[in-house]
């Protein structure tokens, strides 16, 4: 299990940092079924954690269903078929009808993420947070569609909760949940495509500086009104959608 691309930051939240360290790797492959986590010792040793930030955090993964341990032998990762998981696939996705709805689930979602957040980010999820509004303002000046970015922004808002759930589920709906594939469709041209993305950055500068300040009910109202913009602007694209 390697350590070296995920950084345990926040003390009170060293356990659901672990776990999602190590769903990460699950989901990635780097862990796959069957495998055998590390002991104790070597996991205490690499993500630099006490035996009962272990102990939890595999406790955690017993619950979700990822891992199950074995008394005596050790603790194994499950089938992907043996754990439960939200998702949404691509192929749920084909109808606009269907992505309006996705952001409709996103607004009750997102909306309470980016309260939390305000409440309990730390100064480095602000750090990722403006990471991704970086990239985001690179990609306007090269021209593409920004989706990377864009997904960043929203899975670290997620994390910045210091609630293993919500990233979890970010994650679980994957690059799915930005529906710019559908709207550079619909906007015929370069010009109209880039305003349209100068828009969404800026709606996300505001979830960014409500976050930053701290500001509970404006965190809350700036991503509602984001998520809430982007269901109406694919709404009056397609008036039978309303």
């Amino acid at each position: 299990m390697d350590s070296s691309t995920h950084t345990l930051r926040k003390p009170g939240g060293l356990a659901i940092q672990l776990v999602t360290a190590v769903t990460e790797q699950i989901r990635s492959g780097q862990l796959k079924a069957g495998d055998k986590l590390p002991t104790e010792a070597a996991i205490m040793k690499d993500f630099g954690v006490s035996r009962t930030v272990v102990r939890e955090a595999i406790s955690r993964l017993q619950a979700s269903g990822r891992v199950d341990t074995r008394h005596g032998v050790g603790t194994f990762v499950l089938p992907k078929s043996e754990h439960p998981s939200f998702r949404i696939d691509a192929e749920h996705m084909g109808t606009l009808r269907e992505v309006i709805a996705l952001l409709e689930f996103r607004i009750s979602i997102e909306t309470e993420a980016a309260a939390l957040a305000a409440v309990r980010r730390t100064s480095a999820d602000l750090g990722e947070m403006r990471n991704a509004l970086d990239g985001f303002n690179v990609a306007l000046e090269e021209g593409a569609d920004a989706v990377a970015a864009d997904q960043q922004f929203h899975q670290s808002i997620a994390r910045a909760t210091q609630n293993h759930h919500f990233p979890d589920l970010m994650h679980s709906l994957g690059a799915g949940v930005i529906p710019r594939a559908r709207i550079r469709g619909m906007l015929s041209t370069s010009p109209e495509r880039q305003n349209y993305l100068r828009r969404v950055n800026q709606e996300h500068e505001s979830i960014y500086n409500a976050i930053a300040a701290q500001d509970v009910e404006a965190a809350r109202a700036a991503m509602r009104t984001h998520l809430s913009n982007s269901r109406d602007r694919l709404r009056r694209s397609d008036p039978s959608t309303a």
